[in-house]
């Protein structure tokens, strides 16, 4: 079951929150609850005003841890969302969305803690310690999750996402790879088909060629065959003028 989507308000901060800062307050934000958890169960044999004035002041503590987690869960969710998996980044979102609704009941078991303190009722402090519990129950999942988003999916664990990076590298070199072996039987049957019609068109060209050259040898023998006549006719004139010239000079 999914918890329906809720955001808390967005508002510049003085300052920038350094990377990686989440981790060590989660350690604090996981604990503390627990220790007002405990004191309250102790408290309510003991009955002392101490104690319970000491886990008023550990769950504002509480509030105050909660806040901060979630500024720094959000700075470190930035700086590793575009390198994770879609599955990884599934689960980083809904442990945004949980850590937003830990943040919002923390303020009310804080205000749950004031109202049992100050209507000494018994129905009022069960459902103090209830809302106690409920969100104990949510910060140690939330804790949970968390560990299997470092563990698990190498969320802002540097060698990891290094790896991750790689790894995408030789996939996208692998990809490519296989478009250039898909394409290497097209490109080769081009190639074939082009020497093919560079084959065809030679052949052609030569045909072509020859009958020109067929052509002009027709042509050079229709123009050389006037010219063999009309010499020929020339020389006959000629032969005839020199016999009368014969016999005269008998």
């Amino acid at each position: 079951m999914e918890l329906p989507a809720i955001k808390i308000p967005q508002f510049e901060l003085p300052f920038d929150i350094p990377v990686l800062l989440h981790p060590p307050i989660d350690h604090f934000l996981v604990a503390l609850p627990v220790i007002v958890l405990l004191l309250e169960l102790v408290n309510l044999v003991l009955k002392k005003r101490a104690i319970g004035i000491t886990s008023f002041f550990l769950l504002l503590l509480t509030v105050v841890a909660a806040v901060a987690a979630y500024f720094t869960g959000s700075t470190d969710g930035k700086e590793a969302f575009p390198l994770l998996s879609e599955a990884a980044q599934g689960k980083l979102k809904a442990h945004k969305l949980l850590g937003t609704y830990l943040v919002m009941l923390s303020v009310v078991v804080l205000v749950f803690k004031l109202l049992s303190a100050m209507i000494k009722r018994g129905l009022m402090k069960a459902l103090y310690l209830l809302l106690l519990v409920l969100f104990v129950a949510g910060i140690l999942k939330q804790g949970k999750d968390g560990g299997e988003l470092v563990y698990k999916y190498g969320v802002n664990v540097e060698k990891v996402q290094e790896i991750d990076s790689e790894l995408d590298d030789v996939k996208e070199e692998l990809e490519d790879l296989k478009e250039e072996t898909k394409e290497a039987p097209v490109v080769q049957a081009v190639k074939e088909k082009a020497a093919d019609v560079v084959e065809a068109a030679k052949e052609k060209t030569a045909e072509v060629k020859e009958k020109i050259e067929a052509k002009m040898n027709e042509v050079k023998k229709m123009v050389e065959t006037p010219k063999e006549k009309a010499g020929s006719a020339e020389v006959a004139p000629a032969a005839t003028t020199t016999q009368p010239e014969a016999n005269s000079t008998h």
